[in-house]
């Protein structure tokens, strides 16, 4: 009888929507984002002027940040599947606070290279665990709703982090940094104790046909429909998150011109745009197909692409560069928009409930390879002073990202693309030809 409760309890959970426990996490999201807004803008200033080690040292600790992801993220998806998402955030989120904390004490090219793998290894477990969490507390109906707010929150939380950051650090004064990193390991704790106190529900049970098939990574690269996806999604980190503050600062600053300060406007209008608009995007995007939506983010970037190389032949007209700019900064914005709430959901859909973990680990992994590819990509092109062929070339990245959502399109079902089914029709009921095929 006790038992039958409680299964009655879970699913009435699922149904609704866990709401307390979903609660927990998108405020332990909250306040990681927060302290991270209070390091991630400073941490090539700290490397390079303040331990005065130099720009070489300052883009190795971004590497080994990066490469981190890599060494730990094929095991992280699979204690996700084996133990759960709690144990993994708590112990994510410990060893990136004691990296953090032990980075902004380190004075030595070595230390900083070890704390910087420990901060990245750890911060980069917290990722899929947290999106496993949030799958696990919402339903398919809520689902996009709490990707969305999670999306909302971070940029809320990192903005206001690196507001207040920005009043704190002085590079003459080391110890400015070194409480800017302690506030992100406090943080990082705040999420471990938030997030994994939170009561999460238990996965659903998986088909007997799922738990005789291929698990691990095995099973996500047979899965052509999740490859395909993760092609899809290293174009959209490649070409937006990785130029972001990389390709497009440096255009920016070296080529248009433009001052730091109104490069900080334009990121805060990056910031305003996704969190004044992203409510309302979930609620259009929940009547349209996924696949449209990405297509859709696709074209609106190449139309930030089209106002950098406006910023760019109109350099010498200081106020029209400076429209041009943060333009483009808020158009990635509205494309970030409209893939908040379809990235996710689309992950979540096509992983088996059993292998939810190393699926989330896997896209978190292509996404931690195009952030680290895009910035070296970008610079290195604005660097050698061809700006156009930079801009060409994200350009055409964009213009395959409206293609390549397209072409996904048929590898999903209806259910995965949230297309609505196509009404039914009696016998009798006499239906054009051309009603049927946009039907289809």
């Amino acid at each position: 009888m006790t038992g039958t409760v409680k299964q009655q309890g879970r699913q009435e959970q699922r149904r609704h929507g866990a709401g307390g426990p979903l609660r927990r996490v998108q405020i332990g999201n909250a306040l990681s984002a927060f302290g991270s807004g209070f390091t991630m803008p400073y941490m090539f200033v700290y490397v390079d002027q303040v331990r005065g080690l130099g720009s070489l040292a300052a883009g190795m600790v971004f590497t080994v940040f990066a490469l981190a992801a890599l060494v730990v993220l094929p095991f992280t998806g699979r204690s996700i599947d084996r133990y759960g998402p709690r144990p993994v955030l708590v112990a994510g989120s410990v060893v990136a606070a004691v990296g953090a904390f032990a980075f902004g004490h380190a004075s030595g090219t070595p230390a900083l290279l070890l704390f910087s793998f420990l901060f990245g290894a750890g911060f980069t477990t917290c990722q899929p665990a947290l999106a496993t969490m949030i799958v696990r507390c919402s339903t398919r109906a809520t689902r996009a709703h709490a990707f969305a707010l999670q999306f909302t929150l971070v940029n809320l939380g990192m903005g206001i982090g690196a507001l207040i950051g920005g009043q704190i650090v002085d590079v003459a004064e080391p110890g400015s940094l070194t409480l800017l990193f302690s506030i992100e390991a406090a943080a990082l704790l705040a999420l471990g104790v938030v997030a994994g106190s939170a009561r999460i529900p238990a996965a659903e049970a998986a088909p007997a046909e799922q738990k005789a098939g291929p698990s691990g990574l095995r099973a996500l690269v047979a899965d052509k429909a999740m490859l395909r996806l993760c092609v899809l999604a290293a174009l959209i980190f490649f070409t937006c998150y990785g130029q972001f503050e990389s390709g497009v600062a440096a255009f920016a600053t070296d080529t248009v011109g433009v001052a730091p300060s109104t490069l900080g406007l334009a990121i805060g209008a990056n910031a305003l745009t996704i969190v004044v608009l992203q409510m309302f995007v979930v609620r259009i995007t929940a009547r349209r197909r996924r696949t449209t939506a990405m297509a859709a983010a696709g074209l609106v970037w190449l139309v930030a692409w089209t106002a950098a190389l406006v910023a760019g032949l109109v350099k010498a007209e200081a106020m029209a560069a400076t429209v041009a700019i943060v333009s483009v900064y808020a158009l990635f914005g509205v494309g970030e928009s409209l893939l908040a709430p379809t990235l996710g959901p689309i992950v979540a859909d096509l992983a088996p409930a059993r292998l939810l973990g190393t699926y989330n680990a896997g896209y978190a992994m292509v996404k931690q390879i195009s952030v680290a590819v895009g910035p070296a990509v970008g610079v290195l092109l604005v660097g050698s002073g061809t700006w156009p062929l930079y801009l060409a070339a994200m350009a055409g990245c964009t213009l395959l990202i409206v293609l390549t959502a397209l072409r996904l399109r048929p590898h999903l079902t209806p259910a995965q693309d949230n297309a609505r089914p196509a009404p039914l029709h009696t016998a009798s009921e006499a239906v054009p030809v051309r009603a049927l095929q946009t039907a289809a």
